[in-house]
């Protein structure tokens, strides 16, 4: 004879071999692991969290280094403008000097001066030019050269004198200038 078991038992033993198969885990031990694996998203989270905030702040200290470098030298070239600048002004008003210097050295009377004072007076000259020179500051303009209207200006052309045309034949005032800028342009007489 056989017994036919109540259907909750044979579903209960079913369950039981379903349980065995399938490998779950204890209800207590789920919720432990629920909150592990809820802490870990959550440690995640913030771990993306923060290396966005670094990237962010790595990227500003970069921008903030950059700009840095850039106002330095900006700076810089401020200061070596307006040193230029100064020089340049500081030229333009010792020009007059040197004038006067060729002015006096071509007149007639300069030969009649005492050798040791006319001496000491082409030296004090010559110390200006040297001291414009290591500065940066050329003078130019020499009998013979070609005009050049960027840093010459023509005072006089003459037909009846040696030389071809457009050629320098004498220097009236000479002129100075740096490696990018006419400070004074040389007046000139020439060749027609």
């Amino acid at each position: 004879m056989r017994i036919i078991a109540p259907i909750w038992y044979t579903l209960g033993r079913m369950n039981d071999e379903l349980h065995e198969e399938l490998d779950f885990e204890p209800e207590e031990e789920l919720g432990t692991l629920g909150a592990a694996q809820a802490k870990l998203k959550k440690l995640k989270d913030e771990l993306a969290k923060v290396k966005t905030e670094r990237q962010e702040y790595l990227d500003g200290w970069q921008r903030c280094k950059a700009d840095s470098i850039n106002a330095r030298k900006e700076v810089l070239v401020q200061a070596e403008r307006a040193s230029a600048r100064e020089r340049d002004r500081l030229v333009e008003e010792l020009i007059p000097a040197l004038d006067s210097f060729e002015m006096a050295s071509g007149s007639e009377q300069w030969a009649s001066i005492d050798d040791g004072f006319r001496t000491g007076m082409e030296h004090v000259q010559n110390l200006i030019i040297e001291t414009f020179a290591s500065h940066g500051v050329r003078r130019f303009g020499r009998v013979g050269d070609a005009f050049d209207p960027t840093i010459h200006e023509a005072v006089q052309e003459l037909n009846d004198v040696a030389g071809s045309a457009g050629e320098i034949v004498r220097i009236m005032r000479s002129g100075y200038r740096t490696d990018d800028r006419v400070i004074r342009p040389a007046h000139v007489i020439i060749k027609a």
